[in-house]
């Protein structure tokens, strides 16, 4: 039975971390549910690293062309429009990540005993579901990425970490308010968060070293990883054929479905 809820809360966070419904919602949500509190931080850091392999697997080739373009000279990228955006890239991300960094280290506590309070994560997906449907309202103007709104959409990630307020929905919104094209803005959305994903990773290690798993607990973690794993994987892939068609609107919807139920069966509870 635990492998089962595992599996379920692993295909949860794949799915939901990177489709604009928020994965933090959603896990509390489903924890709830499921009635599965004593999972412990190191499942919460492996499904993270699991939804981590699904961007890394569909952004392989972009991530490529950014290392590379570290090693290569300023005349070679000068010459190669592509490798000079992919290093532009590498600053820009670095630029996105600071806020998230900023409010990691010195909120993060306070953050932390938010998620003790469901209303909050079913107020935050309203916020969510008014944003998606804003997006219909927003044309693209094929604004260029450059350092100025990279830190906008970085300060939106950093919000983000809020219960219920969906990472990749806030900074995708705030990239198409900031005029980039739809699949610039998917695709900044998802590589930015790999160092997101791994700082987070890296301020629960404390944590994780303190609570060695058991191998029973160890079963369970490991179903749960590669469920978030492919969720996400397949996530990503859904994600970018709906931006593509802009009806990002779609999620707004359900995220209204998903709070109005969850304020319904809070207060008759």
């Amino acid at each position: 039975m635990l492998i089962f809820k595992a599996v379920i809360l692993g295909i949860v966070q794949g799915l939901t971390e990177f489709l604009p419904i928020s994965s933090s919602g959603h896990l509390v949500i489903t924890s709830e549910l499921l009635n599965f509190h004593h999972e412990g931080i190191t499942f919460e850091i492996f499904l993270h690293l699991g939804s981590l392999c699904a961007v890394l697997l569909v952004y392989r080739r972009d991530l490529l062309l950014m290392i590379r373009s570290l090693f290569t000279s300023s005349t070679i990228r000068q010459a190669d429009p592509v490798l000079g955006e992919s290093f532009r890239w590498n600053f820009y991300i670095v630029l996105a990540t600071l806020p998230a960094v900023v409010v990691g280290l010195f909120l993060k506590d306070k953050i932390d005993a938010i998620f003790d309070n469901i209303l909050v994560t079913f107020s935050m997906l309203f916020i969510t579901g008014v944003l998606m449907i804003f997006t219909r309202r927003l044309s693209e103007k094929a604004t260029a990425l450059a350092p100025a709104n990279s830190l906008i959409i970085g300060t939106a990630q950093a919000m983000a970490i809020l219960p219920g307020l969906s990472r990749s929905g806030c900074t995708i919104f705030v990239g198409l308010l900031l005029g980039l094209k739809r699949e610039t803005a998917a695709r900044f959305s998802f590589i930015m968060s790999i160092p997101a994903i791994l700082g987070a990773v890296v301020l629960d290690m404390r944590d994780l070293i303190d609570s060695t798993p058991s191998v029973e607990e160890f079963s369970f973690i490991f179903a749960g990883t590669i469920a978030s794993a492919i969720s996400g994987y397949f996530a990503i892939i859904l994600l970018l054929k709906i931006v593509r068609r802009g009806r990002l609107d779609w999620f707004g919807y359900y995220c209204f479905l998903v709070s109005g139920s969850g304020f319904i069966w809070y207060f008759l509870d």
